[in-house]
């Protein structure tokens, strides 16, 4: 069982006994499994459970309630079952780590974006790293009955302003062009391996954001990026294939020609996708041109003083 369907079923049992020790308070209260972790991205499996694995979910309250009423919350999760379904439970204070358990809502947000509240200027949007975002919009709501934490939630899961979300975009073609279409062929060319590593992962990455932003979804943290972009409706097909096709491949000269390939293929659906969407009427799969061709569609003037491979 994954930790998101483990939480879930563990938090019905728990609900009664919550909404018993806690009247009012769990009127003011959203619960839920959200953040940090594999088991809030779907991701977790077997190997998982060798650490901060188990039954537990988070309780977001205004941090002013929740260290008002801290001891009767605590006396209340104190009772609550210390085993479910064979694993321990996470809610006892030594193993919850800051990730599950009682939690102040606007600390939660504050930690993973810098803000007290929502982003609302293009620059507050630009400065959040893509996979702090998508650590605070993972997950599951299992209940809100304040409905802040859902609101704060659903201006995220919005996804950037438009302006944001364009240069992003531009930016990743830029450094595809750079990274994949440029730099890797003439790294294999001159056998020099080790730059065409680093060239291939930075087109990777590249082209992972790409594919989320495509998506209007942010990149998580690297180690779960490529996992969840094979599972998105747009180019994430296409973006699996070409990843698989750089993992695999030895960065030599005389094997170089399949991976040089598989980016060209790769860079050619997302031409076409840029050219499906409105965003690029440039010639061909050479996205150092289609870069500036997305940025036209920018209003915000300091975004297009910008340096093209930033966003």
């Amino acid at each position: 069982m994954q930790g998101l369907k483990l939480a879930r079923e563990f938090y019905q049992v728990c609900r009664p006994i919550l909404r018993a020790e806690l009247t009012g308070i769990m009127d003011a209260a959203a619960v839920g499994l959200v953040g940090e972790g594999s088991e809030c991205f779907g991701c977790d499996d077997a190997q998982s459970r060798d650490h901060d694995f188990g039954p537990a979910f988070c309780l977001w309250l205004p941090r002013e309630m929740l260290l008002a009423e801290q001891s009767r919350i605590e006396a209340a999760f104190a009772k609550l079952p210390g085993e479910f379904q064979g694993f321990e439970s996470r809610l006892a204070p030594q193993r919850r780590q800051g990730r599950v358990g009682p939690l102040p809502l606007e600390d939660f947000y504050a930690f993973f974006t810098g803000l007290n509240r929502a982003p609302v200027t293009w620059q507050e949007w630009l400065a959040i790293p893509e996979y702090q975002l998508a650590a605070c919009t993972n997950g599951e709501i299992f209940e809100d009955k304040g409905g802040v934490f859902t609101r704060w939630r659903d201006v995220l899961l919005g996804c950037y302003p438009r302006d944001v979300l364009l240069k992003k975009m531009a930016a990743r073609c830029m450094v595809m062009a750079q990274t994949g279409q440029y730099n890797l062929p003439r790294s294999l060319q001159r056998n020099d391996p080790v730059a065409a590593m680093l060239a291939s992962a930075r087109f990777a990455e590249a082209a992972l954001s790409f594919v989320f932003l495509c998506n209007r979804r942010y990149m998580p943290f690297y180690k779960w990026a490529g996992k969840l972009a094979g599972e998105l409706p747009v180019l994430g097909a296409q973006v699996s294939q070409v990843l698989h096709a750089l993992a695999f491949a030895p960065m030599q000269a005389e094997q170089g020609s399949q991976v040089v390939a598989a980016v060209e293929d790769f860079c050619t659906h997302a031409a076409n996708h840029l050219r499906a969407v409105g965003l690029s009427t440039a010639p061909g799969n050479w996205l150092w041109e289609h870069g500036p061709q997305i940025m036209r569609h920018v209003e915000e003037p300091a975004l297009l003083r910008m340096d093209m491979l930033q966003g």
